[in-house]
């Protein structure tokens, strides 16, 4: 069981490690998005002088999205590999490694929706406006 435990908190790890790296799309390109379109166009330069980080992001985001798309497909393929590992046959433990791999699909599932909004804000929206 000890090798089905480490391949679970694996795909809990590589969930964790996407959804930052999909975050990063979301402040690259949706955040500025949404800033100027609320008309806080204000707020959006005061935070690109308080974090001038989000202007080289901006300027990178090919890289930024193919990095995501990496962290993504390594998650992805651990959530595939972790599908079927076995739990514990203690019902606490058992109920624990249940809860963390519904918790594991829930941080995936959400590192996709944010990729997938960043990708939008990014490549799509420019051509429809």
């Amino acid at each position: 069981m000890a090798g089905a435990e480490r391949g679970l908190r694996a795909t809990l790890g590589a969930s964790g490690l996407s959804l930052l790296a999909s975050s990063s799309t979301l402040v690259c390109c949706a955040l500025p998005a949404l800033l100027v379109a609320l008309g806080a166009g204000a707020t959006l330069v005061a935070l690109t002088v308080r974090f001038p980080q989000l202007i080289w992001l901006s300027e990178h985001k090919a890289g930024v999205f193919g990095g995501a798309a990496l962290m993504l497909s390594a998650a992805g393929a651990a959530q595939w590999r972790a599908r079927r590992l076995p739990c514990p046959a203690d019902p606490a433990a058992a109920r624990a490694c249940m809860r963390a791999r519904r918790l594991s699909v829930a941080v995936y599932a959400l590192s996709v929706l944010l990729f997938l909004t960043g990708g939008f804000f990014a490549f799509v929206a420019p051509l429809l406006f």
